[in-house]
C-alpha cells in the first residue's frame, strides 16, 4: 500500500533501536527522508548505514540528551522544517511508589514527558506556522492499565495520553494532526534482556526466555514492524481524519 508519504522528512527520537528503528525502516522504505535521534553517536550511524544500504533516501543523524528544554531546542534547529516528529525516545524504570526514589523519577520524566512535550511545543509551532504537519507519540500501555509495580511509568504515560488528546483536539484548527500509539510488550532488546534476566531466576536458563511470552495474546510480544506500520499508517495522509487519538495495541491483552 502506497502510504503517500514519499519525501515527507520524519525526526524519530529514539531512532537507533526497537522500535525507533522499526520505524525508521517503515518510513524509509515509503520514501521517507529520516533525522534519528538518541544519545549514542554509534549506534546511530550503524542504524543510519544500515537504512541507507537499503533505501535510497537520506538519513541524518543528530547524537543528543533529550532530557532538558535547551537541548531539545538546539536539536529541533539542528534538524530545520520537517514533516512528521515521531516522540519515542525514553525509558521509565519499574518500582513501585516506596522502591522509585524522586531522583530516578525525575530524571525518567525529564525525558519521557518533559521530552516529549518540549519537542512537541518547538515543533508544533513550526508546523502551525505553515499549517501542515503530523505528530505521532509512541508512549505505552501502562498509561492506561496502571501497574503498581510500574507506578512512574504508569503516571508519566497517562499524562502524555492526556496531553495528545488534547493536543490534538485543537490540532485540526491549525491545520495538524497529532496522535500516539500505546504499546503493550514488545520484542524489543530491553524486553529479551529483562525476560532472559527472568528465564534465569526462573528456570535457570536465560534461553528459556519466550517460555515466558506463552501467556500474551498470540503466545508472543508484538514486534518492532508491528508498531511501526501503526506509526507509518497514522502519521499518513490515508489516516487524514484521525487526531487526538490514542491506539492501543497490545494484542487484546
Amino acid at each position: 500500500m502506497d502510504l503517500k508519504l514519499a519525501g515527507k522528512t520524519v525526526l524519530i527520537t529514539g531512532g537507533s533501536a526497537g522500535i525507533g528503528r522499526a520505524t525508521a525502516e517503515v518510513l524509509a522504505d515509503e520514501g521517507c527522508n529520516l533525522i534519528l535521534v538518541a544519545r549514542t553517536a554509534a549506534k546511530l550511524e550503524e542504524t543510519a548505514a544500515a537504512i541507507r544500504a537499503r533505501r535510497q533516501v537520506s538519513v541524518r543523524t543528530i547524537a543528543a540528551d533529550l532530557s532538558n528544554d535547551a537541548t531539545v531546542r538546539e536539536v529541533a534547529g539542528r534538524a530545520g522544517e520537517i514533516d512528521i516528529l515521531v516522540n519515542n525516545a525514553g525509558a521509565i524504570p519499574p518500582g513501585d511508589l516506596l522502591s522509585l526514589d524522586d531522583a530516578r523519577w525525575r530524571q525518567a520524566w525529564d525525558l519521557k514527558v518533559f521530552g516529549f512535550i518540549s519537542f512537541c511545543r518547538v515543533v508544533y509551532a513550526q508546523m502551525k506556522a505553515k499549517r501542515a504537519g503530523v505528530i505521532v507519540n509512541v508512549i505505552g500501555a501502562a498509561g492506561e492499565k496502571f501497574p503498581t509495580n510500574y507506578i512512574a511509568g504508569a503516571a508519566g504515560n497517562a499524562s502524555l495520553m492526556a496531553f495528545t488528546r488534547a493536543l490534538g483536539k485543537g490540532a485540526p484548527a491549525d491545520g495538524l494532526r497529532v496522535v500516539a500509539i500505546n504499546p503493550g510488550p514488545v520484542e524489543t532488546e530491553r524486553l529479551v534482556m529483562l525476560r532472559r534476566a527472568e528465564a534465569q531466576e526462573k528456570f535457570g536458563d536465560p534461553e528459556r526466555w519466550r517460555e515466558l511470552t506463552n501467556a500474551m495474546p498470540f503466545g508472543r510480544a508484538a514486534s518492532p514492524t508491528e508498531i511501526g506500520n501503526a506509526v507509518a499508517f497514522l502519521a499518513s495522509p490515508l489516516s487524514g481524519y484521525t487526531s487526538g487519538t490514542v491506539l492501543t495495541i497490545d494484542g487484546g491483552g
